[in-house]
């Protein structure tokens, strides 16, 4: 993602124009390595996030939701004890730097007027957030950096704050044709133009480098001419018209509608292969590119420990099921057993204790072969032989218990891939919280909290209009599937899943009538989509009538048995689900 510093300074031209001069009415730290800072001025309110977060550090209005912990983390007290209240005088980016500094006044512990700024450093994997006293010095930061981490910049309290030590390359504003041409001349042959451009200049990301190259050389690794005067001079025209603007808010979509990248410019390197959407401001654009992803990573964070730990129980559950299949296959070949008591009881006027192999004639064998028989010399004859049955009798014991327990084994293994499928497919913390009571309620998950679990109410499945008009619900879990089959939906609906794969129960709602082809079809995709099955083709999807699907008793929740069905064949399409699923379901 191109956060560089030219587009940082798209970003912070928009911001100053919103929000100098507005004051810090709240501050939040949802999660570890983002703030959101409350601005309320005359216009109206604002909230302004800025995320440290190594892989997508950035800063921009927010309009998305926040869930705040419990307990503020400590730089979030630091941060409401020096800037609540305090009035946003600028905010200053170093030259092509991915660094910005806003600039407060504010009171100090005296009441006296002070400055003090929060320093955003949005640089990859050294990402920080650090605020600065009117000293210089370093209040304290999100990261502390001490010089067993970094000998050449360290970040602690007390310390006086520099900025980053600068790149040996150029700035993009202050490009020469000589200078350019020069260097063009000297690595002629070795690279390519864009790599060229991303190592002589700083502030430019790979991507503005590959569109450089496609504008000015008609191809996005374009090799370096070794007459490249006339090139230099398109490069700084570009570079000059990069720096200084107008700048437009664009983001990048693949052919299947998902997010591919954004930019500060208009991309012309794709040609028709990416879709591009303009918005009307940088935060909107920020916002819509990265809301998909933080809900994402937000529920990713919640469902870790319970992906864990069923994880381990599924892992657990197949050692076990290889381990009795093992055992299941030995008692196959008890009847051998019974026979070697009965010849060893047709035997025993000649044996005697102590005795450790006996020598008799098969005579289970057709040919009448003569046979070795190992004894214990510990058991007189008659236990020998009794040893015999004994273990013929248990064999037989164990191959009915282990019949037993193998498909209780089978049944629980194909709940907990259920559980990991409806987890990897959650789409709010709702559903985890939903998935961590199904869990709980089963016994495999201990409240260790102590405190009373409050019940949640039963929450709705999701909700679709086929395109002939039938509604068609689709559970989101386990307790959701069972509560949508065996109580939602009437004896006449039709009821669809994947076929033995884990996946959503998917009911569509008749009143009677018979849906046609086609809504059934839409259906059994959505039921391929919502199951773990949605990034294959052909997969084959079962239709029942809801009358025909039964729960055993003492099945695990989402667990049914069905017949009278027919099966069809679908290849999922990811974009079915957001062109039927009803606003707000």
């Amino acid at each position: 993602m191109p956060f560089d510093a030219l587009f940082l300074k798209a970003v912070t031209g928009e911001l100053t124009q919103k929000l100098v001069d507005s004051r810090v009415d709240k501050i939040h730290q949802p999660t570890r390595d983002s703030v959101i800072l409350h601005f309320r001025s005359r216009e109206g309110n604002s909230r302004l996030l800025i995320c440290a977060n190594p892989s997508y550090p950035r800063i921009h209005l927010t309009r998305m939701a926040s869930e705040n912990p419990q307990q503020p983390p400590m730089f979030c007290m630091l941060l409401r004890k020096h800037l609540l209240g305090a009035k946003l005088l600028e905010l200053q980016q170093a030259p092509m730097e991915r660094c910005v500094s806003l600039r407060f006044s504010c009171m100090d512990e005296l009441g006296q007027r002070t400055e003090k700024q929060l320093v955003a450093e949005l640089m990859g994997r050294t990402s920080n957030l650090i605020l600065v006293g009117d000293d210089g010095r370093v209040l304290d930061c999100l990261r502390r950096v001490d010089l067993t981490m970094s000998e050449r910049r360290p970040v602690l309290p007390g310390l006086r704050y520099e900025l980053p030590p600068r790149q040996d390359k150029c700035s993009p504003e202050e490009a020469d044709e000589a200078r350019l041409a020069h260097r063009m001349f000297v690595k002629a042959g070795s690279t390519t133009l864009d790599r060229f451009l991303l190592d002589e200049f700083f502030g430019l990301s790979p991507l503005l480098c590959r569109e450089l190259s496609h504008r000015c050389a008609g191809l996005t690794e374009a090799p370096i001419p070794e007459t490249a005067d006339a090139l230099a001079v398109r490069l700084v025209e570009e570079l000059r018209h990069f720096c200084a603007g107008p700048w437009t808010p664009t983001l990048l979509r693949r052919a299947d509608g998902r997010n591919f990248d954004f930019s500060c410019i208009p991309i012309q390197q794709y040609e028709g292969a990416v879709q591009r959407e303009f918005r009307e401001d940088f935060s909107t654009l920020l916002d819509d590119y990265y809301a998909a992803r933080d809900s994402s990573d937000r529920l990713r964070q919640k469902a870790q420990t319970i992906v864990h730990t069923v994880a381990k129980l599924r892992d657990r559950t197949r050692r076990k099921l290889e381990n009795q299949r093992k055992e299941l296959t030995a008692t196959y070949d008890r009847e051998r057993l019974r026979q070697l008591g009965d010849i060893v009881t047709a035997n025993l006027y000649q044996m005697e204790r102590g005795q450790v192999r006996l020598s008799a004639v098969d005579f289970y064998d057709p040919d009448m072969k003569t046979i070795d028989i190992s004894l214990n010399p510990a058991l007189s004859p008659q236990q020998n032989a009794a040893k015999f049955y004994k273990d013929y009798a248990k064999a037989k014991n164990a191959e009915k218990y282990l019949t037993e327990q193998i498909s209780k084994g089978e049944q629980e293994l194909e709940y907990f891939l259920s559980v990991l499928d409806a987890l990897g497919r959650a789409e709010s913390e709702r559903d985890i919280l939903e998935i961590r009571e199904e869990l709980l309620s089963g016994g495999y998950l201990h409240d260790r909290g102590g405190k009373k679990r409050m019940k949640l109410p039963p929450a709705r499945p999701m909700a679709f209009l086929s395109s002939d008009g039938f509604p068609i619900l689709v559970g989101r879990n386990n307790r959701q599937n069972d509560e949508l089959t065996l109580r939602t939906a009437a004896k006449n609906d039709l009821w669809l899943h994947a076929q033995k794969i884990p996946g959503s129960h998917v009911i569509i709602l008749c009143d009677g009538q018979t849906p046609p082809d086609s809504t059934i079809t839409e259906a059994m995709e959505l039921a391929a989509y919502y199951s773990q099955a949605r990034d294959g083709q052909g997969v084959p999807v079962d239709c029942a009538q809801v009358r025909h699907v039964k729960k055993p008793n003492g099945a695990k929740p989402g667990m049914v048995i069905y017949d009278r069905y027919h099966t069809g064949f679908v290849s999922p399409d990811p974009k079915l689900p957001d062109r039927l699923r009803l606003p707000g379901k």
